[in-house]
């Protein structure tokens, strides 16, 4: 057992339940140890955690507190004392486990009890405990786990193991009872200790609610799409509803800068996702077939795999906005119209062209008008005046713009 730390343990023997502390194995100045709590050669068990959980609380000298962690486990809180499930060891319920069928539980059950009683018998140097393990040799096979017992030779070793423990395991039991030595301890503070150990239980579990809690709140706030093959390769599906059509394509940044699905200034749109996958599987002349993470995208489309997630992010309606904006500023969407200017400026960043550009100085008075109903720029004094209708036009020169660089509309 892979520990390097001192853990309480419960111990059921002939007479009950005890529970006591096992050092199960360490190493110093070279050499590697194991021990219980103890004093020289009495082995030191109690009737419950509380028990020994006074008996740490007193001055009284064991052995244990020559153990290298010690100080670290005896800062541990009431629970130092409660062992974990994993470290309850039914020792005499070992012939039962092994007259039912091997299972998961059952085998890492007498797997453990094995091991904590050869512990046990070396601790103590108790010969007829060696002896016993050091001559039945497939007692060790126990460890191998499940896997080990199936099939029909499987079955036939765990059946000879159990005519071993059937035949010598109640002289080990035996032994084990002379063994340990039931610790007395001072009744008048059992009850504190174990209202203690109620209470940090309490607290303890409070604080795994509330840790789970925490977690779940955070997972709620995962967005599903990151986890998408969109999402890992940073390369998104767009959608666009523009004069009474919907489009899609690909979008992506390379170092802050637009990367479309196209080329030489003409975005490849599709009227559907699934001929747009369709015609990914088939072309590779495009910009972003240079991008990193496009291989990544390729290898689930080639697969057949390949659905099209738009983020909501990434849906853009240019829907109404003229028909707003003849109407009047308070009439129009903001967030609708910054996100539909923030898709031109894209696109005509990724062409390289200077159109947008140009167009704001033929038309300045529809930047400031951008300006003012979306705060994308510092235009302060600007306020729009009626008529609308020149701003109107304007808008739907932008957008023709954007449709005239679309492969399909």
């Amino acid at each position: 057992m892979a520990n390097n730390g001192i853990v309480p343990v419960k111990l059921s023997l002939t007479k009950g339940d005890f529970y006591t502390l096992w050092a199960p194995s360490w190493r110093e100045h070279g050499a590697e140890w194991q021990a219980f709590l103890g004093a020289g050669d009495d082995l030191f068990v109690f009737h419950s955690p509380a028990e020994l959980l006074v008996f740490l609380e007193s001055d009284e000298k064991h052995d244990l507190q020559s153990h290298p962690k010690w100080g670290a486990f005896s800062a541990r809180d009431a629970l130092r004392a409660v062992p974990a499930e994993k470290e309850e060891f039914d020792l005499v319920g070992v012939p039962a486990f092994l007259a039912d069928k091997p299972s998961s539980s059952n085998v890492k059950a007498v797997a453990r009890c094995f091991r904590i009683a050869r512990s046990l018998g070396d601790v103590a140097a108790s010969t007829p405990i060696q002896v016993f393990f050091s001559s039945h040799s497939i007692l060790g096979n126990a460890e191998r786990g499940l896997e080990h017992f199936s099939g029909p030779a499987g079955m036939s070793e765990w059946t000879a193991i159990g005519r071993v423990v059937l035949v010598n395991w109640d002289s080990v039991i035996d032994e084990l009872d002379d063994l340990v030595t039931v610790k007395e301890v001072d009744e008048d503070k059992i009850k504190d200790a174990e209202q203690r150990i109620e209470e940090t239980k309490k607290i303890n579990e409070e604080k795994q609610k509330a840790e789970e809690q925490k977690r779940k709140e955070e997972a709620e706030q995962v967005d599903p799409y990151d986890n998408t093959v969109w999402g890992i390769a940073g390369i998104d599906p767009i959608k666009i509803s523009i004069d009474g059509r919907t489009v899609y394509t690909l979008r992506t940044y390379v170092q802050a800068k637009p990367v479309f699905l196209g080329k030489y200034g003409e975005i490849f749109t599709f009227n559907s996702s699934k001929a747009l996958v369709r015609w990914l599987v088939e072309h590779d002349d495009h910009d972003l077939a240079k991008v990193s993470t496009w291989e990544d995208i390729m290898t689930v489309a080639n697969a057949g795999e390949l659905g099209v997630t738009v983020h909501q992010d990434n849906v853009y309606s240019f829907n109404g906005i003229t028909r707003d904006i003849e109407k009047g500023p308070e009439q129009v969407d903001s967030n609708q119209l910054l996100r539909a200017y923030e898709l031109l400026a894209d696109a005509a960043d990724w062409a390289g062209d200077d159109s947008l550009n140009s167009f704001f100085l033929a038309n300045p008075r529809m930047q400031d008008y951008i300006s003012y109903l979306t705060g994308y720029t510092n235009n302060a004094g600007y306020t729009p005046t009626p008529p609308f209708n020149e701003h109107a036009e304007a808008w739907q020169q932008l957008e023709d713009m954007l449709t005239k660089r679309f492969s399909k509309f």
